[in-house]
């Protein structure tokens, strides 16, 4: 009985949160999106101070159920290893040592790499974050075109039901790292059940030191056992021992197949009298002190030597300006991002606000924010523009990393300034009028001012721009933008006030 509450209530919390990475309908309700808020390490990082006790006393009182059942990427393996034994009839799990100095080691790195703002390791390890972007970037395309194969048959029987939608890359990188990621994970569950959960999880090291202690556990009833060693073969965490009626509590991930298999009702879950614990190894306390002027000093070198140099304009010779690339030598955060260092430290790399964000403007960064900022969140306006009253990214984002934003205050976020190319323009070069910028640009950052004839050409105000990319978007200068957005590296509250803008007349090249 306890084995298939389990398994309904993993199956349950799985659909639910694999689906609100995939639904791009926005069919799950809005009472569910606490799905992401529970997770452990996103829990840590928002400072979440009534989910991380409460998965604490959870795993106190009844072991690794977080494990088991909460984390996706738990579930994600039971799934591989169920499909494992339904290919290998005669497959056992044997009793293993537990490999405690190379998982606390994984944990060690984590820590100390996210101190000095690489928080790309953490994300790379975390596994709500690791199965977000597997979902994102690997599951989620599968499942749009499945839509848009049953929009395709339904909509030839004029049933409108489905409708079809775009499907597109969200980077070679992050798309390969996920790839990666799934097949690694796969192959240990494959041979081995939860060997990442006990080795390499850095949430499992936690929480498996704490259910050492907790007070229900499954336990041998030493009268009835006849050390038939089932129980040892269906442990998935391997942790075991039926020789000696000994279970490692800090692996066991309290699935309960042991109970289940066992045919002489030689295993309960029960409260045990809390022992002893044998001394374990814990995170030295001697680590060298984080030198917060290098970590800045580190992170500003790393971005600057990344940043791409200057363009500078040039003029031919016979004074006429010449069409030229620009390029964005600052990215841009999506809202409520605050900072770079805020996003870097605060990050896991889930993709959540990539796959839900309605104009697919967030992409994954590769090394725009630097090395420590791989697969965060960075805005891109080749497929659209940030809709001006849009607060999705920051109301699903489960580390805090992206701070809610009301309609007000996502009003007068700036996440970047506007910048113009005029030699890029083709009221310039092709003589002819234009003013899409202008018409796109939510609080008259961009206006359209005389120019020589009946002619009008952009006109910016950069201190009132938020960084939409609505004029980068609909620009239509080729190859070369004339107008895009430089982001900020902190994000400023602007007071927009709408003003009818004066007329500036424009003589030769200069406003």
């Amino acid at each position: 009985m306890l084995k298939k509450i389990r398994i309904a209530v993993s199956v349950i919390l799985f659909a639910l949160i694999s689906w609100h990475f995939l639904d791009f309908a926005g069919l799950l309700p809005q009472q569910l999106h606490w799905l992401e808020k529970i997770q452990f390490i996103p829990a840590l990082l928002a400072v979440n101070v009534l989910i991380i006790i409460g998965l604490i006393l959870m795993t106190a009182i009844l072991g690794r159920v977080y494990c088991s059942s909460i984390c996706p990427m738990g579930v994600y393996q039971d799934i591989v290893a169920w499909l494992s034994k339904r290919f290998i009839r005669k497959k056992k799990y044997t009793y293993g040592k537990a490999k405690t100095v190379l998982r606390w080691s994984f944990l060690g790195l984590t820590v100390v790499a996210f101190l000095f703002n690489f928080s790309f390791l953490l994300g790379l390890l975390d596994p709500y974050g690791a199965y977000g972007r597997m979902t994102t970037h690997l599951f989620r395309p599968a499942y749009l075109a499945g839509n848009n194969l049953l929009a395709a048959i339904f909509t030839s029987f004029d049933n409108f039901t489905f409708y079809k939608t775009a499907i597109y890359g969200l980077g070679v990188f992050s798309t390969a790292v996920s790839l990666a990621t799934l097949v690694c994970i796969a192959v240990l569950a494959w041979k081995n059940g939860r060997t990442y959960c006990n080795t390499v999880c850095p949430a499992g090291t936690i929480l498996g030191t704490i259910s050492r202690i907790s007070v229900f556990k499954i336990r041998f009833v030493e009268e009835r056992c006849n050390k038939c060693g089932l129980c040892r073969m269906k442990c998935k965490a391997s942790c075991i021992d039926s020789n000696k009626l000994q279970i490692d509590y800090s692996r066991c991930v309290t699935c309960f197949n042991c109970i289940e298999i066992c045919n002489r009702d030689a295993m309960q879950y029960a409260p045990m009298k809390l022992k002893k614990q044998e001394s374990s190894l814990v995170l030295p306390s001697d680590s060298p002190p984080v030198n917060e002027a290098r970590r800045r000093f580190l992170s500003a070198s790393l971005l600057t030597g990344l940043a791409a140099g200057k363009m500078i304009a040039q003029e031919s010779s016979d004074g006429i300006l010449q069409k030229k690339a620009v390029k964005r030598e600052t990215p841009i955060a999506p809202p409520g991002a605050v900072s770079f260092d805020r996003l870097r430290d605060k990050c896991i790399s889930c993709h959540l606000c990539v796959s839900k964000c309605p104009s697919h403007v967030i992409k994954p960064a590769f090394l725009e924010y630097g090395p420590g900022g791989m697969m965060q969140p960075i805005l891109y306006f080749d497929r659209g523009f940030c809709n001006y009253d849009c607060t999705v990214c920051g109301e699903v984002c489960p580390t805090g990393a992206l701070v809610p934003l009301t309609k007000e205050e996502k009003n007068a976020t700036q996440m970047g300034q506007v910048q113009f190319t005029m030699a890029n323009c083709i009221v310039y070069y092709d003589e002819t009028n234009c003013g899409a910028c202008s018409e796109h640009c939510p609080t008259q950052a961009v206006s359209m001012v005389s120019y020589k004839d009946s002619l009008t050409i952009p006109h910016i105000e950069p201190t009132i721009c938020v960084g939409c990319g609505g004029c980068e978007y609909v620009c239509p200068a080729i190859p070369h933008k004339a107008i895009y957005v430089k982001g900020l590296k902190s994000q400023n509250t602007i007071e927009i006030k709408f003003e009818k803008q004066k007329d500036v007349e424009i003589e030769g090249f200069g406003f």
